[in-house]
């Protein structure tokens, strides 16, 4: 078995930042004029009418400030509120691919690797903008890669999924390097008319190489030192959209066919859940979570970070300890704890521990124990 390192990653940003203001703005338009419209049914009490939302109530509930998008008038177009992008030709990069090369090749020359030095690649997000062929597939070929690829679906957890099954691959021989890429569009399955939910979501893409310890060239190396995964089944977060929906045509177009949750649930049963499982695998390495310098954790909401972060650590962790990206790019499911460890590892001195956790739909968790060198 050859010990695994994570040695370069990616990131994609997207060109069209929004502001929390901006959103409301468009929000509470469309609010005024659904009400407005339905003034009688409303007036009749047969019908409740929308509540507006503000800036103060989005960044209280989340910590977030502002997200990056792919698109940004379809969003901000009361009459929209759903982005705007245009479907491709067969022949021409589909536009989720086209976000994974881009962080691919950062996190390739970051690694100091090449196509000719990858032997697998993974494209793990919450939702693929098709079911086939495999994006990974597509993405595979346009980098020159050889070798295979597949995708992989654990919702706000495909990362660490992802790099867990990354390294067993590379600790057996199966590849030399794998490259894991996670290209989220969450605006494109977010309801941007739901006030509880509106704000949540941003785009980003993160990409990560795995490679052999004793080959890894690059001055960044991090030796994952263990993953841990676990899964429970929960429907208080959900998305309903598939295949099967034109076989019913009473469900085209409702509110479950994007987005939902039960958020409150969720901070109850998700947080002590996460808490424990990190506890559990730092304990099952010979850690204890004092000696962890760093924790990239899932950025969804401040509050629930803060929580998970006091449950392992018995106390407040601050700024440094454990970094919030949210503030700027809002909920990118999977792509957040990476962007976390992407934008806040340099700094870390050899022999330094972090841990990556990732945790959301299914319910899901994971964990990845790093070391660095």
């Amino acid at each position: 078995m050859h010990k695994v390192v994570i040695n370069g990653t990616g990131l994609f940003t997207p060109p069209h930042a929004v502001s929390n203001e901006e959103l409301v703005e468009a929000f509470n338009t469309f609010v005024r004029n659904h009400n407005a419209a339905h003034q009688a049914e409303i007036k009749a009490g047969a019908l409740e009418p929308l509540a507006e939302s503000s800036a103060e109530f989005i960044e209280k509930a989340s910590g977030i400030k502002q997200r990056f998008l792919m698109d940004k008038s379809g969003v901000l177009d009361p009459a929209r509120m759903t982005p705007y992008l245009p479907e491709r030709p067969n022949e021409e990069l589909s536009l989720q691919a086209e976000m994974a090369v881009a962080a691919a090749r950062q996190a390739m020359e970051a690694a100091g690797r090449g196509a000719a030095d990858i032997d697998m690649v993974i494209v793990a997000c919450s939702n693929m903008q098709r079911p086939y062929p495999a994006m990974s597939v597509e993405v595979q070929q346009a980098l020159g890669i050889a070798g295979y690829a597949f995708d992989m679906n654990v919702a706000c957890s495909s990362a660490t999924f992802g790099i867990q099954t990354a390294v067993n691959a590379v600790a057996t021989g199966q590849a030399r390097a794998v490259l894991m890429v996670n290209p989220e569009i969450c605006s494109a399955h977010l309801n941007f008319r739901d006030r509880d939910s509106h704000f949540i979501f941003g785009d980003a893409c993160t990409a990560v190489v795995l490679e052999r310890a004793d080959s890894a060239v690059s001055a960044q190396r991090y030796e994952v030192l263990g993953c841990k995964l676990a899964t429970v089944f929960s429907n208080n977060i959900r998305n309903n959209f598939g295949f099967l929906n034109r076989c019913d045509e009473s469900g085209i177009g409702q509110p479950d066919k994007l987005f939902v949750q039960q958020g409150r649930k969720v901070f109850k049963e998700v947080c002590p859940m996460v808490g424990e499982h990190i506890v559990v695998h730092l304990e099952s390495l010979g850690i204890e979570p004092s000696a962890v310098r760093r924790f990239w954790l899932h950025q969804a909401n401040l509050a629930m970070n803060q929580l998970i972060a006091r449950r392992v650590l018995g106390r407040e962790a601050d700024a440094v300890e454990a970094p919030v990206i949210l503030d700027r790019y809002a909920n990118t499911s999977s792509a957040g704890s990476v962007i976390a460890f992407h934008l806040h590892s340099n700094d870390l001195q050899a022999g330094d521990v972090g841990v990556i956790s990732s945790f959301g739909a299914g319910y899901s968790v994971g964990s990845v124990v790093l070391r660095k060198l």
